[in-house]
């Protein structure tokens, strides 16, 4: 595993412990005690990862912060509103396109689709994509405290697909995926799911890099604004995360909302790119 893995799951740890101890206000002694390192690697460490403090860091997932968010978004009266509403966040933002299987291949699970996949390291540790010749079809994160299942869970989804693992592959994709400022070309992810649900998904593509939106907004975005909880079983169907950015959707009130890897890394995701989209401004 690669030491920016190793470190991601080192910061993971901190920022929960941070959230977790909210109330006491830990100091850098502190955290750095809770992921066995000296205050000065692990400030060094935090800082390489994000480009800012601990400290810092922590100021976008104040529920503050995070409500003011979502009220950038507010006004969104459809899908294209969202992709002009921050022109300086669009400088991180990697353009995606949706397409669906054919009827054909969505009836026989993806007969006679080759698909290719990997293992690599991101930002947010390690992970796992499957990249078949119209684009990507699955990206998913490795949690380090449950068994590793995301090749039988893919695999159980395209069951007629034929499955060939070749990192050298979808090596290039990560880094695209990654780091979109040293790529100038668009990226088409290849989804399996119901119309419903692909609406949902091509909304959540268009919310800006580092910008929030709610699942009551999504509802009112795709034309079916009392349909909030059925928006958050389409999002929660998402087999492509952070392409399909999920992570960008919370609660009304503020809080994170169910993810499937665990609060802790979506709020990382939340403050990585907050940070990101700050520090370009």
């Amino acid at each position: 595993m690669s030491d920016q893995s190793v470190n991601y799951y080192r910061i993971e740890k901190a920022i929960g412990y941070i959230t977790e101890s909210f109330k006491e206000q830990p100091d850098l002694d502190d955290i750095a005690r809770k992921v066995f390192m000296s205050p000065f690697h692990f400030q060094r460490m935090f800082t390489d990862w994000v480009g800012i403090s601990p400290k810092k860091f922590l100021q976008y997932l104040t529920l503050d912060h995070l409500k003011s968010q979502i009220k950038q978004t507010s006004n969104m009266v459809e899908a294209a509103d969202m992709v002009g509403l921050s022109s300086q966040s669009r400088v991180h933002d990697l353009f995606v396109k949706i397409e669906g299987v054919s009827p054909q291949q969505y009836k026989t699970q993806g007969k006679d689709l080759e698909i290719f996949y990997g293992y690599h390291a991101s930002p947010f540790g390690l992970c796992f994509i499957a990249v078949a010749e119209k684009g990507v079809c699955a990206l998913k994160f490795i949690d380090e405290e449950r068994s590793r299942d995301e090749y039988e869970l893919f695999s159980h989804r395209w069951p007629s697909a034929t499955l060939i693992h070749k990192p050298s592959f979808t090596q290039p994709y990560i880094k695209k995926i990654f780091q979109p400022m040293e790529s100038n070309e668009s990226l088409s992810l290849l989804v399996r799911g119901t119309d419903f649900q692909i609406k949902v998904w091509e909304a959540l593509v268009n919310i800006p890099f580092g910008s929030l939106t709610s699942f009551q907004q999504i509802a009112g975005v795709i034309g079916h604004p009392q349909a909030a909880r059925a928006v958050g079983s389409a999002v929660g169907a998402n087999t492509i995360l952070y392409l399909i950015p999920c992570h960008r959707v919370i609660s009304t009130d503020g809080s994170m909302g169910h993810y499937h890897y665990g609060k802790v890394r979506k709020m990382a995701m939340i403050g990585w790119e907050s940070a990101l989209v700050n520090a370009s401004q």
